[in-house]
């Protein structure tokens, strides 16, 4: 305890010493100097803080736009292929359609060609039998003069019939089956002309 007391008395001593020396008005001022300094490096430890937590969120928002423009940019990659693939399959089915268009074209051509051959022809049908249909009647009507027979057109397929005005009484000519051979026709045909004249 002695020494307790002598450390005491020192610290007394000391105390004493510094204010006879006006060193304890310094010691305050310094230290509320150093209590201001404190002060203000803890505002500003805070400000700091402060600061760091906004640049902090700052980070995190633009990496998350990042992201998502990332996602985005990804997401439109995506979707340029599927046009681009689009585009693809419409361009070949364009294709596609344009040569069936051609190929119609073409058979269009082909038919008018064959329509106007057609109808040339049947103008040079119509020519031929407007020439042929009066030879052709002046021929039957002819042939009615030189054998006599009136022909029944009504008859059953597979019949020949008429009557024969020969020169003394109408005979009825009638053949079928097996005598509708062209000889066999042509003969009895002959033997009802009379050949007198």
């Amino acid at each position: 305890m002695a020494a307790f007391r002598d450390m005491e008395e020192v610290s007394q001593g000391l105390l004493s010493l510094l204010g006879a020396n006006r060193a304890e008005a310094q010691q305050r001022r310094l230290l509320g100097r150093h209590e201001q300094v404190v002060e203000r490096l803890l505002e500003t430890q805070d400000s700091v803080e402060q600061r760091l937590q906004e640049i902090l969120a700052a980070e995190q928002e633009v990496a998350q736009s990042l992201l998502d423009a990332k996602e985005q940019a990804h997401q439109g990659g995506a979707e340029l292929q599927q046009l681009e693939a689009e585009l693809q399959k419409a361009g070949e089915e364009d294709s596609r359609l344009k040569a069936r268009l051609l190929q119609l074209t073409r058979e269009l051509e082909e038919l008018k060609e064959t329509e106007a051959s057609l109808e040339r022809q049947e103008r040079e049908v119509d020519e031929d039998t407007t020439v042929t249909i009066p030879s052709a009647v002046y021929v039957a009507q002819l042939y009615r003069q030189i054998s006599k027979i009136e022909w029944d057109y009504e008859c059953e397929p597979g019949m020949v019939k008429g009557i024969h005005h020969g020169p003394s009484v109408a005979q009825p000519v009638h053949l079928d089956g097996a005598q509708l051979s062209k000889k066999f026709i042509s003969d009895y045909l002959w033997n009802l002309v009379d050949t007198d004249w």
